[in-house]
């Protein structure tokens, strides 16, 4: 099969295209996707340039998790067919629409946190086909979404959907996104709207209309010199939540804003990932500061029901092949877009 291979932590040119890739065979319990579709996510860069870092050593080369072995096909969101079917799977499985949960859980409770990824710890969806677990495959046959936009959903929309579960987001309350024109932001975005929350959208200039399309009540600059002022005026008694894919010296910023009580999620660090803040900011107002890293199997299920209702509806930027998996990278770091980028085979 034809797919893209990782070589090792470092720049693009690690990433080579190969097309005498074997095509996998399932094993007990598993099941082969033709990928259909999928789309780019930080932490194909991060896992590409080893930027994640270790315990004790914030500048190790290291993946999602920790260290990695190569070489590695990356991709951790796929939409695509059920191809062929392992023993114990039943055949009907085969031809349906799937939507796969690209994360390894820690057990296997519907609360398990995540601890490996499709495309990082394991052989991802940048390829012909994948091979995953039967119960990663979620049936998605009958959605309305086509496989670039369900491709579009498992990683930003199940880390946005974890943001505001952890959060405890709920409607009629007020809520600031950071980097709400990117993938995560403009998920939690959506998907905080539906719940009712009136969302606040931090992004940069010339995507304002877009972010506002997706549901934001109010717009700011990321560089605007009033942006504390415009915070005052969208919640004058102070936000309930801030939601925060960005990270740098820019949380401890917005933390002072947030009322007594008020919570903080944290789900990225493009900014800057070591930080200071004023630790007195936090405890004198009982803030509660909130790490979330993707998604539950329980909140991939809301996902799902999500994806088989058609709402909420991903926006797909650009469309690359898998050939242009270079620029499609590229692309995304120039970041001057609005929603996801997809890559089809």
């Amino acid at each position: 099969m034809r797919a893209v291979l990782l070589t090792g932590h470092g720049g693009p040119e690690n990433l080579e295209h190969h097309d005498d890739v074997a095509t996998p065979e399932p094993g007990p319990g598993q099941l082969l996707v033709r990928v259909g579709a999928g789309a780019l996510n930080n932490t194909d860069i991060w896992t590409r340039e080893g930027a994640y870092g270790l315990p004790g050593d914030p500048t190790a080369l290291a993946g999602w998790r920790g260290p990695i072995s190569f070489p590695r096909i990356q991709g951790g969101d796929v939409a695509g067919v059920v191809e062929s079917v392992g023993s114990g799977v039943p055949s009907e499985r085969v031809g349906r629409r799937v939507l796969v949960d690209p994360a390894e859980y820690r057990d296997e409770g519907p609360h398990a946190p995540p601890v490996g990824l499709l495309g990082s710890e394991y052989d991802g969806g940048f390829a012909e086909y994948v091979l995953v677990a039967d119960r990663q495959a979620h049936d998605v046959t009958d959605s309305p979404l086509s496989e670039e936009e369900l491709a579009a959903l498992p990683i930003a929309y199940g880390t946005a959907m974890g943001m505001l579960e952890r959060a405890g987001v709920a409607s009629g309350e007020r809520i600031l996104v950071t980097g709400a024109s990117g993938g995560v932001g403009l998920a939690v975005v959506q998907l905080a709207a539906a719940r009712g929350a009136e969302v606040l959208a931090i992004t940069s200039g010339g995507k304002e209309s877009e972010v506002r399309a997706a549901g934001a009540n109010r717009v700011a600059l990321r560089d605007a010199a009033d942006l504390a002022d415009r915070v005052r005026e969208f919640a004058p008694d102070g936000l309930d939540t801030v939601a925060d894919v960005v990270g740098g010296p820019q949380l401890g910023r917005l933390l002072p804003l947030l009322r007594d009580d008020g919570r903080c999620v944290v789900a990225g660090a493009i900014a800057q990932a070591v930080i200071e803040f004023d630790l007195r900011r936090l405890y004198l107002h009982n803030l509660s500061l909130i790490g979330s890293s993707m998604h539950t199997r329980a909140h991939f299920a809301e996902l799902v029901a999500a994806a088989r209702s058609g709402e909420p509806r991903p926006r797909v930027a650009e469309r690359h092949s898998l050939d242009e998996i270079h620029s499609a990278q590229r692309r995304f770091r120039e970041g001057d877009y609005v929603g996801k980028i997809v890559v089809v085979p």
